[in-house]
């Protein structure tokens, strides 16, 4: 169930800063939203994943702070967003408290406002699509490096709500990921046709 919430339906600062799996598994069924101009893009998240710090060999927060990790150290509610594989963006929010590293990856949202322009920043028609995927979801939205850093609590162009009760939320091994492939620290909503096609490194909980 999702808590800590701001007077406006915002998901609060307090909301961040726990255990990042909590985090991560009470993400889904919350609204991303991010406003382009006067519209507002948004979305259900569907599949999430999370991330620690030194203990977890998968993070990139595992060998310390970098100039690229930083904001995984800072407050919770921030964005951590990176570019990888020299063509995509992900889009994660820092969890935790300062100093104790952590994010959660959005893998997946459902599209619910702005389709249109979800459709035309990805090139694609086919709702499915549109966000599927944490590179495929950054485009949707149109998030970029320049998000990094940014405030997710009290931000006017990227931010969660309090979203509706969704599907059974099941959990696996997160995807494509060689190391500690025994944590279910992937989250999805089973049966969702906007999860990621992404398979996990290890099934559980199926």
């Amino acid at each position: 169930m999702l808590r800590d919430l701001a007077g406006n339906g915002r998901l609060k600062r307090s909301f961040f800063e726990r255990y990042t799996p909590d985090v991560a598994r009470e993400l889904v069924g919350s609204s991303l939203v991010r406003v382009v101009g006067e519209r507002r893009v948004t979305g259900i998240v569907v599949e999430t994943e999370a991330y620690r710090g030194p203990r977890d060999p998968a993070s990139h927060a595992h060998r310390g702070v970098t100039h690229r990790n930083i904001v995984m150290f800072g407050p919770p509610g921030f964005a951590y967003v990176y570019f990888t594989m020299g063509v995509h963006y992900c889009l994660n929010v820092s969890t935790e408290a300062v100093g104790s590293p952590g994010a959660v990856l959005l893998r997946a949202v459902q599209p619910v406002d702005g389709i249109d322009v979800m459709s035309e920043n990805r090139g694609v028609d086919d709702i499915r699509r549109l966000a599927s995927g944490p590179g495929n979801l950054a485009k949707a939205f149109a998030v970029d490096g320049a998000f990094n850093g940014e405030d997710l609590v009290n931000s006017d162009r990227l931010y969660f709500e309090r979203g509706k009760a969704v599907g059974p939320v099941r959990a696996t091994a997160r995807v494509g990921v060689a190391e500690a492939r025994s944590r279910p620290w992937r989250y999805y909503v089973r049966g969702s046709p906007f999860v990621s096609r992404g398979r996990p490194s290890w099934p559980q909980n199926p």
